[in-house]
């Protein structure tokens, strides 16, 4: 009987501790959130890097059910007449070069806006929300081409729109295409010995070399990209798809590989593998692996005995030195490409990804606590 009394007791304190956990968790998603929304007007374009912003702020809602949040989200998206890129003249469309005009509609960095307007539809459904995401993605889906993703970031920007709009309109297409331009991608980018993805082909080994024993040179945010990227195709991916199987592959095979990167201090340092080559805290990286992992523990593929220590040390990293006291999140590498030493990264680094990034992470990390 003592036995029983001593284990309901813990089992009491355990409860109170995670439910005390849970409520400051939320504050902080909270608090961040009003920060970035009360700092930032929702009238600014549907680029990659608002737009990767606003699917934290979706996840925050769907976490918070706060209106407010929702209103910001349609204030932006009416501001950008649901749309990304705005050229009507399909013979003008362009995805080969990077490109911040209206021409560049096949291009994944002015689709991910598509993602946001998806769940807004699903809201309430109104066809004008996603007219342009359909007569996009589906023109896409019919081309004969296959090479739409030639740098790792685009496995966040433009791969999730196939499935998430799949659970929309039920078109076969759209999947077969999600995995013929990811199977392109990956044999272009895939290390099949580290399991990590590079950047793009310009960084692709011996092109570059870490000063570390002359290694290969891996990206955080690249990667992060990549790992969230499949997190989320996977939640909206049929789970008897024919296709589920390889990028479930993918996606263990990539969490694995950055566990064994982790830093001490619970961050990744921009360079994966030689922190010497960008030393130095680093969050939107360190959010995006932190967010897949944890989808990955709460959906079941991931094990959480062997990915707790991983969680601990990051969300220790994310909830004290990336979080500042008036709710920013700092420490984000501005917009680039690669491990970059000559770019300031510090407290008062911030940037719409980075703050989307660290939401995502959070609401996950919620949920993750046990009821």
């Amino acid at each position: 009987m003592r036995r029983i009394y001593t284990l309901l007791l813990i089992f009491t304190i355990c409860t109170a501790m995670t439910g005390q956990e849970k409520s400051e968790t939320l504050g902080m998603i909270v608090k961040v959130n009003n920060y970035w929304q009360e700092h930032n007007s929702p009238q600014c374009r549907g680029f990659w890097d608002n737009a990767a912003y606003f699917t934290g702020n979706q996840a925050v809602y769907e976490l918070t059910g706060d209106n407010r949040y929702l209103d910001y989200s349609i204030k932006w998206a009416n501001y950008n007449q649901w749309k990304g890129a705005r050229q009507m003249d399909e013979s003008k469309w362009e995805y080969k070069t990077y490109g911040e005009d209206h021409n560049h509609v096949l291009f994944a960095d002015w689709q991910i806006c598509f993602q946001v307007y998806i769940d807004l539809y699903k809201l309430e459904r109104r066809t004008e929300r996603i007219e342009r995401a359909i007569h996009v993605m589906t023109t896409q889906a019919k081309s004969d081409a296959n090479d739409y993703w030639w740098w790792s970031d685009a496995l966040y920007m433009g791969m999730p729109i196939f499935s998430k709009l799949y659970t929309v309109t039920h078109d076969e297409r759209l999947l077969d295409k999600q995995y013929q331009c990811f199977r392109w991608t990956d044999s272009l980018l895939f290390d099949k010995d580290v399991h990590l993805y590079y950047r793009d082909a310009k960084y692709v080994y011996p092109k570059v070399k870490t000063s570390c024993n002359d290694g290969k040179s891996f990206w955080a945010r690249g990667d992060g990209w990549v790992l969230a990227g499949l997190a989320r195709v996977l939640t909206d991916l049929p789970q008897n798809s024919k296709y589920r199987p390889f990028y479930v592959q993918r996606f263990l095979q990539l969490a694995e590989a950055v566990k064994q990167c982790q830093n001490q201090g619970g961050y990744w340092s921009r360079s994966m593998l030689c922190e010497d080559d960008a030393p130095g805290y680093e969050t939107s990286g360190t959010a995006f692996f932190t967010y897949g992992i944890l989808w990955g523990i709460n959906h079941g593929l991931l094990k959480e005995k062997d990915y707790k220590q991983t969680i601990d040390r990051a969300w220790k990293y994310l909830s004290t030195i990336a979080l500042q006291d008036d709710g920013s999140i700092g420490y984000v590498q501005p917009i680039g490409e690669k491990p970059d030493p000559t770019r300031t990264v510090d407290a008062r680094s911030q940037a719409p990804f980075g703050t989307g990034a660290w939401l995502l992470a959070a609401c996950e990390y919620y949920r993750w606590l046990k009821h």
